[in-house]
């Protein structure tokens, strides 16, 4: 789905966010359909929870649409052993994390908000689409490199 470039970045991106937030044992980013975009984690089935993540961002979808809370934003389910927390990555991408149970559930929200927004810039570049500050053509804006993002610190 991604270029192998975007990939490397998502991957950089996932690995920032665990340093962030200590209590993650996983990080997974993946399209809307179940692919695996890239993963930071232990667990070698990335694939079955990207695929169970695709499940569960249709049933949220539906439950958001159908209660009228407007579009799928997050999604968090607290089990007796941690947590597992997904969130939207734009149109075309979630965000999944697991997380021991002593993480501070308000920590874990905000900097996995913060990493979504720029894995949906990712993805989005990658895709050619650009946002509202790009000049007709598909030129980068100035200051920017065209086909990369900057570093995050």
């Amino acid at each position: 789905m991604v270029p192998a470039e975007a990939e490397a970045d998502i991957l950089a991106e996932l690995r920032r966010l665990r340093a962030r937030v200590p209590q993650l044992t996983g990080v997974l980013a993946a399209s809307a359909d179940g692919l695996v975009l890239a993963q930071e984690s232990a667990a070698a089935e990335a694939e079955s929870l990207a695929a169970l993540t695709a499940a569960a961002l249709g049933v949220a979808q539906r439950l958001s649409d159908c209660t009228g809370q407007g579009g799928f934003r997050e999604l968090l389910v607290r089990g007796e052993r941690g947590y597992v927390a997904t969130y939207a990555a734009g149109d075309s991408a979630v965000l999944t994390l697991i997380a021991e149970p002593r993480v501070n559930v308000g920590r874990l929200h905000l900097e996995a908000r913060r990493s979504t927004l720029y894995i949906t810039e990712l993805i989005e570049q990658s895709l050619g689409r650009r946002g509202p500050e790009a000049p007709p053509g598909g030129a980068a804006p100035p200051g920017r490199e065209p086909d990369r993002l900057p570093d995050r610190p």
